[in-house]
């Protein structure tokens, strides 16, 4: 017998690749927010407004981007995605104030509103069902690698050139990613560096086989239906409000409440980040390994779920200690428990989506998880503004952090794929007393 090729080893380097680029270049403004709040005279506020509004787009584009994704394929999708949000990277060296940077912010957010709907239909096709979260959880470790590498490589940048430079850099580098990915990325059965060994693996080993065919059994508002959609979105709302306080005010906060200076931050900064990469593979690990060892597919996501999410609490804690050392520790922790979270919630569409709909039921919870990341930056910038203190707002994201926590626990029911006759019976039978909000 043949031994089996490796080309989704080579496809999830390319995913983890991608999610390190995406957040390489939309936390570098996080980074040189305090060289341009002191440049160009940016208050608190406008900061928070820049920094969020980026994530308008994001979340607007995010079911626009799974349905595309899933209609055309992942392979075109990606690669315009990288393209474009990379040219608005690089665009970010010509902004000079506030109106500018919001524009140019908000043209980056509609490319990089694909990275995850893409991913996650990627994994749908190139994974069997007992590898998904491991697999997610590697490529989505590519956002603490893109965040921890961001901290030291823009200080360092800005410090010996400006800070333009770092903007430029990152742009180019996602367009050779962009060509990279074009050239090589095709889906299993059209792939031509696998063989029939790794296709019969991959395919063998999934409930439902999607990239077979094009078809959806159901229109993407269809999902809405479901509660356990709704829990899921909800869920990552929650979580997102409380993560994107790492990629967007954790140096301010570092620099202005602990009093670091701008290269210690960027150090100290990476040590949230650094050990997130190991809590989140382990988590994606461990899930998969207690569904292989016979615990339910629900019971082994809520392990990471429910667990990552009251770790994360602990972001309150941090505001209230005096010791600089003891706060990022508990950062840290927080962090990770996030990304324990992240690392299941994201793998939840390719266990429930129906089939070829992975990549817009990931667009679907995605919209929800990114209004967190409108509203936490905004919230957290003027809690600042008004407070003058960063204690309220890192209290409020625990207190939000916790809350996903009792979502995911009591409001997400069974996790396995929805089954799309509920939907068409209820439409063909409307007097049918089938439920919708408890299809699972």
């Amino acid at each position: 017998m043949q031994k089996r090729t490796k080309a989704r080893g080579v496809v999830a380097l390319l995913l983890w690749s991608a999610t390190v680029i995406n957040y390489l270049d939309r936390t570098n403004l996080s980074v040189a927010a305090p060289v341009l709040a002191k440049q160009f005279h940016i208050t608190p506020g406008e900061m928070g407004i820049i920094l969020s509004a980026f994530f308008w787009s994001y979340a607007l584009f995010q079911i626009p981007s799974g349905w595309f994704a899933d209609k055309f394929g992942q392979r075109i999708t990606f690669a315009l995605a990288v393209t474009w949000w990379s040219l608005a990277t690089a665009f970010m060296a010509a902004g000079r104030g506030v109106g500018s940077f919001i524009g140019i912010r908000v043209f980056m957010g509609i490319g990089e509103a694909s990275v995850y709907p893409c991913s996650v239909g990627v994994t749908s096709k190139w994974f069997r069902d007992n590898e998904r979260v491991k697999v997610t959880a590697f490529f989505d470790s590519g956002a603490r690698v893109g965040t921890a590498v961001t901290m030291p490589f823009v200080v360092w940048l800005m410090t010996k050139f400006s800070w333009e430079l770092p903007f430029i850099i990152s742009g180019a580098i996602g367009i050779v990613w962009a060509v990279i990915w074009f050239w090589y990325y095709r889906d299993p059965e059209k792939h031509k560096y696998i063989n029939k060994e790794e296709l019969n693996y991959i395919r063998e080993g999934q409930v439902k086989h999607d990239g077979l065919d094009n078809v959806r059994p159901l229109k993407w508002y269809q999902l809405l239906y479901y509660r356990n959609i709704w829990m899921m979105t909800i869920g990552f709302f929650m979580l997102s409000y409380s993560i994107y306080f790492f990629i967007t005010w954790m140096p301010t906060y570092l620099v202005q409440a602990r009093g670091m200076k701008l290269m210690t931050m960027g150090f100290v900064a990476m040590i949230p980040p650094l050990a997130a990469i190991v809590a989140e593979l382990f988590g994606g690990w461990l899930s998969d390994y207690l569904y292989s060892k016979g615990l339910s597919l629900t019971a082994a996501r809520k392990v990471n779920l429910v667990g990552g999410m009251l770790l994360a609490t602990t972001i309150g804690f941090s505001a209230i200690v005096h010791s600089a050392v003891i706060c990022v520790v508990l950062l840290t922790i927080s962090y990770c428990g996030l990304v324990i979270a992240a690392a299941a919630i994201l793998a939840l569409p390719g266990d429930i989506a129906p089939k070829n709909m992975a990549s817009v039921v990931t667009g679907i919870e995605n919209f929800g998880s990114n209004m967190g990341g409108v509203l936490g930056p905004i919230i957290t910038g003027f809690v600042v503004a008004t407070t003058h203190s960063f204690v309220p707002a890192l209290v409020l994201s625990s207190i939000i952090a916790f809350g996903g926590a009792l979502v995911f626990l009591f409001g997400l029911g069974k996790i396995e794929p929805l089954n799309p006759d509920k939907v068409l019976l209820r439409k063909q039978k409307p007097e049918t007393d089938v439920s919708l909000m408890d299809a699972r």
